[in-house]
C-alpha cells in the first residue's frame, strides 16, 4: 500500500538519524545517515533498534544520534520503523564497543552483537521501571511497568562492609578505601586458598555500592556465578545475574533493570561484560585465565581485555585475578597498570595445603616403581590418609574411559583407518572408536608391526574411577565433568573424580587431593601448557583443607610443579613473561593469525605487505604454514599466517588488519578467513 503526504514528512526536529547498520561487511563499516519521518519523531531517540533499508534490503540498526544535517550530499533514504523506542544502546557501551572492534580489527556490528541481547517484546513489557523494586539474583520476575525515557536513579546506598578476609591481604584495607573513596585502584588479584574468594568479591562490590558507583563481575561458569551469588546475597547488596543459562527473556528482562539504572551490581559470565551498569566504579574478573573468559564469535575479545579496556576509560576500579596468574596480567603489573595484590606469608601458611611431587627422592628409595607407575604407592596414602577424615579430590586431565590407546607392541598411538584420528575406548567392554570422526575399529590392527592388540595411553576419568573404586572397596565414588558437572559434594568420605575445572566444592574443604597425569597437562603442544598446568593444579588444590595432602604426579623440577608446591604463581608468571619477551611471544608482542584456504591467506598477506599504509614496517610475517585438521572442520587444506609486532604498535597492526579486511569484502573475494588479534594459542 503506497503511503501518504503524512507518511512521508519529515520531522522538523533534527530530521537526521546517523545509523549503525547490523552489517559485518569490514568495508561498511561506519554509521549512514537517515531521514526521521515525523511519525516516528517521538520514537526514534538516541540508542533505540531501528529498521532501515539498505542495499535493498530491510536491515536492523541503532540510532547513534540525531542531527540536523547531514554531510551526505546525495539523497537520503527514511527509517522504515522504529522496533522499539527503548534506548537499549548507551553511549559508554557504543565508544567501548567501538574500541573493542578497533583492537582486535572487527566490525562495530558484531561487537554490538556481543553486547546487546536480542530483544524479547514480552520481556520488554514485563522489565521493571523506574520505582519498581528489581528481583534480585535468581529470584522471580518483578511487576510489569513502562519504561522510562532514562536510567533511573539508584537506590540509597548501604553502608561499607567490614573488611572481613581482606585483612589477611597486607594491601587489602588500602584497595578497600580506594574504592570507598571512589579512586580508581587497580589490583592483579593472587587470591589465598580456600572458600573466601566469592565473599572477598562481595564486600569489594558492597563498599563500591556505598560509595554509589556501579560494580561488574565476571566469572568464568554458572557454578563460580552461584556462589558469588550467594555471597552478593548475604551482604545484602541489591544485585542481578546475567547469564546465558537464564534464557532470552529472563535474561534479556535483568539486563533491561541494569540498562534502566535500577540496579548497579551486575554479576555474569562472559556475556555480562558489556553490561550497561550506570556509574560503572568497579570492574571484577575471576579467574582471567580460563579460556571461557575468550569469545569464540568475531571480533574474538577476551574479557580480561574488555573489562581493563572499560576500566580505563571510565576511570573505574579493577580487581581482576585468581588462584593462579597469567602472563597478561603480569605484563598489566609491569607497565603500571595493575598494583599487585597477594596474601600475607603468615596467611598463606594458614591458608595452603601441604603440596609433594611423586616420584620424588624420598619415594624413589621407598618405592622404585614410582617413576612408572600411575599411582605411586605415595598416591595411594595419601588416599588412604585422606578418607580417614573426608572426601578426597582425584583430578585426571581428561574425560572418558581410554582417551588413547596405542600398539601394545611398537607403542604407536592407534588413529583411525578412515581419517587417521585417534582410536579411544568408551567403556570396558567397548568396541575402539575414532574421537573425530566416530568409526569403529572392531578390527583394528598396527599399520607399523601388524599386531592388534591395544594398550592404554591416556587414561580418562571414568577407567580411574574404576581403578581406584577397585582400590578403595565400600568408598562411595563420584565422578564430574563432561556432561554431569558437580556442583557440592558432602563432607563424607569419598573418592571424587573430576576433570579439570569440574571440580566440585565440598563441604569443609576436601582432606587430600591427587593431581593425576601431570605430563598430559605439561606435555600440551602449547605456549601456555605450562601456565595452564599450574592454573588447573592451583584451582583444585584451593578447594582442601588447610594443612591438608596434595600430591602432583609430576616431575619436581619442572617450573610449575615448583610453583605449586612453594604456591608462588606470582614468580612463575614473572618467569614466563620474561621468557616470552625474550623469544618474541604474546602477551610481550601483539600478534594476529590469518587462518584459511592457501590461495586466501597468501593474497591477504600479500596486499597487507604491499599496502602503502598497511602493515608496519616494524611487523613481522611469520608463515604461512599448514594448519592440522581438527574435529569438525573441513578436511581441505588450510594454512596460517602470523604477524608479529610489538605492544606499542598493536592499534597500527589492527588498523591495517581492517583495512585488508575491508578491500576483501569490497571485491567480494573467496575464501573465508579467520583473522584474530592476541589469539589464545598459536602453536
Amino acid at each position: 500500500m503506497a503511503k501518504g503526504p503524512k507518511d512521508q514528512a519529515v520531522s522538523e526536529r533534527l530530521p537526521v538519524a546517523r545509523v549503525a547498520v547490523d552489517i559485518s561487511l569490514a568495508h561498511l563499516d561506519r554509521p549512514f545517515d537517515y531521514l526521521v519521518p515525523a511519525r516516528l519523531d517521538a520514537g526514534a531517540v538516541p540508542g533505540c533498534r531501528v529498521r532501515v533499508r539498505f542495499a535493498g534490503h530491510l536491515i536492523d540498526g541503532y540510532v547513534l544520534e540525531r542531527m540536523q544535517t547531514s554531510e551526505h550530499q546525495g539523497r537520503l533514504a527514511r527509517l522504515e520503523r522504529v522496533i522499539s523506542p527503548e534506548p537499549v544502546l548507551t553511549p559508554e557501551i557504543f565508544d567501548l564497543a567501538r574500541a573493542v572492534a578497533d583492537r582486535y580489527a572487527g566490525t562495530l556490528a558484531d561487537v554490538l552483537r556481543l553486547a546487546i541481547p536480542p530483544r524479547h517484546a514480552t520481556a520488554e513489557r514485563e522489565a521493571p521501571a523506574a520505582g519498581t523494586p528489581s528481583d534480585r539474583g535468581h529470584g522471580s520476575p518483578a511487576p510489569a511497568g513502562p519504561a522510562p525515557a532514562g536510567p533511573a536513579p539508584a537506590g540509597p546506598a548501604p553502608s561499607p562492609p567490614d573488611p572481613g578476609s581482606w585483612s589477611r591481604y597486607p594491601a587489602g584495607p588500602a584497595f578497600l578505601a580506594g574504592l570507598a573513596e571512589g579512586r580508581p585502584v587497580r589490583a592483579a588479584w593472587s587470591a589465598l586458598p580456600g572458600p573466601e574468594w566469592p565473599s572477598e568479591i562481595a564486600i569489594a562490590a558492597a563498599t563500591t555500592a556505598a560509595a554509589g558507583r556501579g560494580v561488574l563481575i565476571v566469572v568464568p561458569d554458572a557454578r563460580d556465578l552461584d556462589r558469588v551469588d550467594a555471597a552478593l546475597t548475604e551482604t545484602g547488596l541489591d544485585h542481578v545475574c546475567l547469564a546465558a543459562e537464564l534464557g532470552p527473556a529472563e535474561r534479556y528482562r535483568r539486563w533491561l533493570t541494569v540498562r534502566r539504572g535500577l540496579v548497579r551490581v551486575v554479576a555474569g559470565t562472559r556475556s555480562a561484560m558489556f553490561a550497561p551498569v550506570a556509574g560503572l566504579g568497579l570492574v571484577v574478573l575471576w579467574d582471567d585465565g580460563d579460556d571461557l573468559h575468550a569469545e569464540p564469535r568475531a571480533p574474538y575479545p577476551n574479557a580480561r581485555e574488555v573489562l581493563a579496556l572499560r576500566a580505563h576509560r571510565t576511570g573505574a576500579a579493577a580487581l581482576i585475578g585468581g588462584f593462579a596468574r597469567t602472563t597478561e596480567l603480569t605484563q598489566l603489573v609491569a607497565g603500571g597498570w595493575a598494583r599487585p595484590l597477594a596474601g600475607s606469608a603468615e596467611a598463606l601458611r594458614q591458608a595452603a595445603p601441604r603440596v609433594r611431587a611423586a616420584p620424588d627422592e624420598a619415594e624413589l628409595a621407598r618405592d622404585a616403581a614410582a617413576m612408572t607407575a600411575r599411582l605411586p604407592s605415595l598416591a595411594l596414602r595419601t588416599a588412604r590418609g585422606g578418607l580417614a577424615q573426608g572426601p578426597v579430590l582425584v583430578q585426571v586431565p581428561r574425560r572418558g574411559y581410554l582417551a588413547a590407546v596405542a600398539c601394545a607392541r611398537c607403542r604407536a598411538q592407534a588413529r583411525c583407518a578412515t581419517c587417521a584420528g585417534p582410536l579411544e575406548i568408551s567403556g570396558s567392554h567397548s568396541t575402539p572408536g575414532c574421537r573425530w570422526c566416530g568409526a569403529l575399529a572392531a578390527d583394528w590392527t598396527c599399520a607399523r608391526c601388524g599386531s592388534g592388540q591395544l594398550r592404554a595411553l591416556v587414561t580418562g576419568a571414568a577407567r580411574t574411577a574404576e581403578e581406584l573404586g577397585r582400590a578403595f572397596p565400600g568408598v562411595p565414588v563420584r565422578t564430574s565433568g563432561g556432561q554431569h558437572v558437580l556442583a557440592t559434594v558432602p563432607a563424607a568420605p569419598a573418592l571424587v573424580i573430576a576433570t579439570p575445572g569440574a571440580e566440585p566444592v565440598a563441604a569443609e574443604g576436601y582432606a587430600a587431593a591427587l593431581l593425576l597425569d601431570g605430563w598430559a597437562l605439561l606435555g600440551r603442544p602449547s605456549l601456555r601448557a605450562a601456565e595452564e598446568a599450574l592454573r588447573r593444579w592451583l584451582n583444585a588444590a584451593a578447594l582442601v583443607r588447610p594443612g591438608g595432602s596434595v600430591v602432583v604426579l609430576a616431575e619436581a623440577t619442572l617450573p610449575a610443579v615448583q610453583a605449586l608446591i612453594r604456591w608462588d604463581p606470582v614468580t612463575f608468571s614473572e618467569r614466563e613473561l620474561a621468557e616470552r619477551a625474550e623469544l618474541g611471544f604474546p602477551p610481550a608482542v601483539r600478534m594476529a593469525s590469518v587462518t584459511g584456504p592457501p590461495e586466501a591467506v597468501a593474497d591477504f598477506v600479500g596486499v597487507l605487505s604491499s599496502s602503502g599504509d598497511g602493515l608496519p614496517a616494524r611487523a613481522e610475517v611469520l608463515g604461512p604454514v599448514p594448519v592440522d585438521a581438527r574435529p569438525g572442520v573441513s578436511a581441505e587444506t588450510r594454512e596460517r599466517a602470523l604477524i608479529r609486532i610489538g605492544r606499542g604498535d598493536g592499534l597500527e597492526l589492527a588498523r591495517a588488519l581492517h583495512a585488508v579486511q575491508a578491500t576483501r569484502s569490497a571485491r567480494k573475494d573467496g575464501g573465508a578467513l579467520r583473522v584474530q588479534l592476541d589469539p589464545a594459542e598459536v602453536a
